[in-house]
């Protein structure tokens, strides 16, 4: 069946309606490419027909290309990768030419046939890409609907020819931050930023649609780069107005990206160069820079993490087989301080009641309070309308009474880090519910803390991330004793509030702790050593990394580092092994400086943002007088990441290597141009990893020993399965 349909009108117009079957969202196959150009074709020859409309017959107009088909290219074109990448490429240009020319001739200034997109929703990426072939695009007036060319944020670039035409429609200085950033736009925001053309009412969009194809004057479908009087908006690099443009978004580039995501420097290669020549050259160079994004695995490994595996995560991937979903009504948080009170925010967004419960009423409002100030913050941005703020606020009710809990499906306890004051609550909160407990813990082994429930089946942690409305992750821990019926329950609420969900077993720090603590300590303890904190930072932003460690430890603040360390002493005695980390660490601490909050860490804050370095850094851990290579200072603290991720799937505590991707990019931000830290070991080949292991434990001690399994793998000539289809 095919995903487009023809309609020939008695009016001469011919409507081609996108409608792919048994998908909620139109997205385009190299099949489903030919068979619209196909229909384009049969319009265009058509003596009867004056014009053309382009539509979809669902809700939103289309998702853009099918990532899973772009995943596979390579392996779907044998041979010479590269030309055969290349040359599909190009076939897609030639075909959207087509349609832009609509039959005319702009040698001689001869129009085409008049063709109008008509979107009635979302059009993202190629669904976005095509309309900028047609002469003019209409949207509906609907404001849930999004349009624009988000292909960065999965490390690719728009390759079907936006690149160049956004550049040539608005010019550098506008459309670069919409390609950089991937900004997706509201209908009345697109059209100020004149992305599209008209915003219609829903109800009449196909007949504004259809009379202006009925009326088109022949200067309006010769589209303004293929006139011979075109001038790019704000100049060409080499003009005396486009030169600072072209220069500034250089260094717009470098400052966002440090230079890490193939995607992006080759995107603005492609800009800078087709901006050089003529238009159809120019479409030839961006189809260079695309073919050699995709012959790239990590751009491979992003679509694979953060959309594929993402995606089936967050539809239910790991949920426990034979468990009837539960439709949550009612949850609980106890605990109404910042994690609290986000959880509770987060969970009212998705429509369930919510009581929001502490030691006292005073302080479950003062909880809610600041759910209210995230709101108000979203409406002033308009993010978010006020009635549907004012409703959200509503769902939470607060109470410092167990009593209220009851009739819960779910109790979430997120009161304070600490072994006897969560065994408490959860002794209440057991005695007056009987439903699913979890708690929000980022430390603390759940079996443990399950001693305190009645019945342990029902008892299992529940770790979301900080700040929680912003967080994408959620890491769902399984105790000894969990049942399936809790973990399933808990995959059916963290899709409810529109978050990606992973599950791991049971061990004290779980699987995203477990893996950035290292990274922390590693920045923490090169402090010690004498390495400058300025070479520190930037060397792990520009390996990928959002933050570095030393900033990341400010903001999550240095009493807290210290706290985690003294209770990992208790629990573990004479296991623990002190380290230089915890010797800087302490320092601080006795001192005070305890990170943004108290304006004082590593860094100096002033009126709460940051500064510079803390002088005095220099003084109690003397620089060493020659400075380590960036390199090496990158790869011990990617390295140091990706041991304890490998050592979490040793032990079982990770039991899928796909989850430990998406968890370790959307959980702690793992150099996302990667794909994750097992698609990072994939890339570089498992061997060069372990030799890399080696090395580093020579020179740097025990903490880089190589995983057991990470030399199975190598011995094998086996890799990390990331790219299999994940199953439930």
């Amino acid at each position: 069946m095919s995903d487009f349909q023809y309609t020939q009108e008695s009016s001469g117009v011919a409507i081609i309606t996108w409608n792919v079957p048994h998908q909620s969202m139109n997205t385009m196959s190299w099949q489903s490419m030919q068979q619209m150009a196909d229909l384009f074709d049969q319009a265009l020859t058509n003596s009867e027909i004056k014009g053309i409309i382009l539509t979809s017959s669902k809700p939103d107009f289309a998702g853009g290309m099918n990532l899973e088909s772009l995943a596979k290219v390579k392996s779907e074109f044998g041979g010479d990768h590269a030309k055969r990448i290349f040359d599909t490429v190009m076939n897609t240009h030639q075909l959207f030419r087509r349609i832009e020319l609509a039959g005319g001739d702009i040698k001689s200034s001869i129009p085409g046939k008049p063709i109008a997109a008509a979107l009635p929703g979302t059009a993202v990426g190629i669904g976005y890409e095509i309309p900028l072939c047609c002469h003019r695009i209409f949207m509906a007036d609907n404001p849930a609907a999004k349009i624009g060319l988000p292909e960065i944020k999965v490390g690719l670039f728009p390759g079907a020819g936006g690149t160049i035409r956004l550049v040539r429609r608005l010019g550098l200085a506008a459309a670069g931050p919409l390609l950089l950033k991937g900004s997706m736009l509201s209908p009345q925001k697109a059209l100020q930023a004149k992305l599209i053309d008209e915003v219609v009412a829903p109800e009449n969009l196909l007949d504004r649609a259809r009379q202006w194809v009925l009326n088109a004057n022949p200067e309006d479908i010769i589209k303004s780069w293929d006139k011979k009087s075109y001038r790019m908006p704000g100049g060409r690099p080499y003009d005396p107005e486009g030169y600072m443009s072209f220069v500034a978004a250089n260094a717009m580039l470098n400052g966002s990206t440090s230079g890490v995501y193939l995607a992006a420097n080759a995107m603005m290669s492609a800009i800078y160069e087709g901006a050089l020549t003529t238009f159809d050259k120019a479409l030839e160079v961006e189809a260079r820079w695309f073919t050699h994004v995709i012959l790239d695995p990590n751009p491979t490994n992003m679509i694979n993490t953060l959309f594929l595996n993402k995606k089936k995560l967050e539809k239910g991937a790991k949920r426990p087989a034979n468990i009837k979903k539960t439709a949550l009504h009612k949850v609980g948080v106890v605990g109404a301080g910042m994690m609290g009170s986000g959880i509770a925010l987060v969970t009212a967004q998705s429509g369930i009641e919510v009581v929001l419960l502490d030691q006292t009423v005073e302080a479950a409002e003062l909880g809610k309070s600041q759910a209210q100030s995230i709101l108000e913050k979203k409406v002033e941005l308009r993010r978010l309308d006020q009635d549907t703020a004012t409703q959200t606020l509503q769902r939470i009710h607060t109470s410092n009474d167990f009593e209220a809990l009851k009739g819960a499906d779910l109790i979430i306890e997120a009161v304070f880090e600490d072994p006897a004051i969560k065994a408490e609550v959860i002794a209440n909160i057991d005695t007056a519910s009987d439903c699913i407990i979890a708690s929000n813990t980022s430390t603390l082994p759940i079996s443990g803390l399950s001693s305190s429930c009645r019945s342990p089946d029902k008892f299992l942690g529940i770790h979301f991330f900080s700040p929680v409305d912003r967080m994408l992750l959620v890491e769902i821990i399984r105790g000894k004793n969990t049942a399936d019926e809790a973990v399933a329950l808990s995959l059916d609420y963290v899709r409810r509030i529109r978050k990606t969900p992973i599950v791991v077993n049971d061990a004290r720090f779980f699987y995203a702790n477990r893996c950035v603590i290292p990274y922390l300590n590693e920045g923490i303890r090169m402090v010690g050593e004498g390495i400058s904190p300025a070479l520190i930072e930037n060397a792990a932003r520009q390996c990928g990394m959002p933050v570095g460690p030393l900033q990341l430890v400010d903001e999550t603040s240095i009493d807290l580092a210290a706290r985690i360390a003294k209770a990992t002493k208790k629990a573990m005695g004479d296991q623990y092994l002190h380290t230089d980390a915890d010797k800087v660490i302490f320092d601080l601490f006795e001192l005070g400086r305890l990170g943004r909050k108290a304006n004082a860490g590593f860094y100096d804050y002033h009126a709460g943002k940051r500064g510079d370095f803390w002088p005095k850094l220099k003084e109690r851990y003397p620089p060493l007088t020659v400075q380590p290579s960036v390199k090496f200072v990158q790869q011990r603290l990617l390295l140091i990441q990706t041991i304890e991720a490998v050592m979490a799937l040793q032990e079982g505590i990770l039991t899928d290597v796909r989850e430990g991707d998406v968890g370790a990019v959307l959980g702690w931000g793992f150099a996302p141009w990667s794909g994750g830290p097992f698609s990072w070991v994939n890339t570089l080949g498992v061997e060069f990893v372990l030799n890399l292991c080696d090395e580093l434990q020579n020179r740097c001690g025990e903490r880089f020993r190589a995983p057991e399994l990470l030399r199975t793998k190598a011995s094998a000539g086996e890799i990390f399965a990331t790219h299999k289809n994940l199953v439930g």
